[in-house]
């Protein structure tokens, strides 16, 4: 909803400038009317994607963590929410961050809920976090569900980190076998090939192919890293798009080792959303839809918004969600079918969520010390490839001087 910057007097003359929301300027200026307020000036503000991406570029996900948190804290000690706002915009040490939740307090205090302000902001306020505020407003624990999102955005971030520093090694790996197999390529084998066209004669297959490719990578590198610029431009093109992305986590999930990695953290992040929202007192159907939007993968999501259909037709949660195999496997599903006949759904959701988590960090070694061996092997078997390429003419090398 649009939010109108106004500066106007009141009944005694005293001159106020503030923000007003409204559907239309028209809406916008019958309130103000309707509040005693001559209006002077009467402007929309405009919430443009620039000075979102300004706000993300400031503002951190710890900030927003914390600010989570402290506004959940002065909810539950019985602060009202705009009082609560006035305090955290007030208190706040950065610029950035001040201004963000002033604008959030105004919001609210102009009429918006706490979920419409936020979701003015989608580069801070994800759509699951703007779902469970939403939730947690209507459902009248706001306070609880703070709480909840701020363990769960932490959790969340301490599994992505896992997950990224057990890629790190294989990916410095990578990046050094491309390293020296440049290296080779350009300045190593152009002195080797200049000396063997000294000599003449016929140089042996294998030696040719990596002289070859040596000289296209000097002659043409220019058309070469075009190319290959073109081709990382296309595939971030591609990806961007709705079905580039829904391709792509497809693609993913077919992989042996990768799929099943992915499945389990989707599965993780499902579980935990799913059985916070429920013991924050979140319906099972709210929950439900909330939770499938944090799985993080389209394809997954889609076979568990079947699996929420039936559900809210009056299916059983576990028999639902037996149509995703792929991301509930048996034995969650009876664990889950158990927790639903003891009414313990939330906090049984809440330990697969924690038992699976140590599952994936465990599968995340396991492929990363069979990553590294799987790395030093190719690197040894492509730069041995080109030593021997080099050393083959040596060993016939008198036979080329004859």
């Amino acid at each position: 909803m649009p939010i109108f910057e106004y500066t106007a007097t009141d009944a005694h003359g005293t001159r106020t400038s503030n923000t007003i929301v409204a559907q239309t300027r028209r809406a916008a200026l019958d309130e103000l009317f309707d509040r005693g307020l001559n209006p002077a000036s009467l402007q929309e503000r405009k919430e443009s994607s620039a000075q979102t991406a300004r706000f993300s570029g400031r503002i951190t996900r710890a900030d927003v963590e914390q600010f989570t948190r402290e506004l959940g804290n002065l909810l539950n000690a019985g602060m009202s929410l705009s009082k609560a706002l006035k305090i955290l915009s007030r208190e706040s040490s950065k610029p950035s961050s001040r201004k963000l939740w002033t604008d959030i307090h105004d919001a609210v205090a102009n009429g918006m809920s706490l979920a419409e302000a936020m979701q003015q902001f989608p580069k801070l306020f994800s759509s699951v976090y703007v779902a469970m505020v939403q939730a947690g407003e209507t459902g009248g624990f706001l306070e609880l569900v703070l709480g909840h999102i701020a363990d769960f955005r932490s959790r969340e971030m301490e599994l992505k980190n896992r997950v990224q520093a057990a890629l790190i090694y294989p990916i410095i790996l990578a990046g050094l076998a491309c390293v020296i197999m440049l290296f080779l390529l350009i300045y190593f084998i152009p002195r080797f090939s200049s000396i063997f066209a000294d000599f003449g004669g016929t140089l042996p297959a294998l030696t040719r192919w990596i002289v070859s490719i040596s000289q296209a990578l000097l002659n043409h590198w220019l058309f070469i890293a075009g190319g290959i610029a073109l081709v990382i431009i296309s595939i971030k093109s591609f990806l961007n798009r709705p079905e580039g992305k829904i391709a792509m986590e497809t693609w993913a999930l077919k992989i042996p080792v990768i799929g099943q990695i992915s499945s389990r953290f989707a599965f993780v992040r499902f579980a935990r959303m799913l059985g916070t929202l429920l013991n924050a007192g979140v319906p099972l159907i709210t929950a439900l839809h909330v939770a499938k939007e944090a799985i993080g993968n389209r394809t997954l999501a889609r076979t568990v918004e079947n699996a929420v259909e039936k559900v809210r037709k009056g299916m059983s949660l576990s028999q639902g969600l037996r149509e995703c195999p792929s991301l509930f496997s048996g034995a969650n599903i009876e664990m889950i079918a158990v927790a639903e006949e003891s009414s313990r759904l939330g906090e049984e959701l809440a330990r697969l969520a924690e038992y699976n988590e140590k599952e994936l960090d465990r599968h995340l070694k396991t492929a990363v010390s069979f990553a590294e061996p799987i790395m030093l092997f190719l690197m040894a078997a492509l730069v041995g490839t080109i030593v021997i390429g080099m050393l083959l003419p040596i060993f016939n090398l008198q036979e080329l001087i004859h």
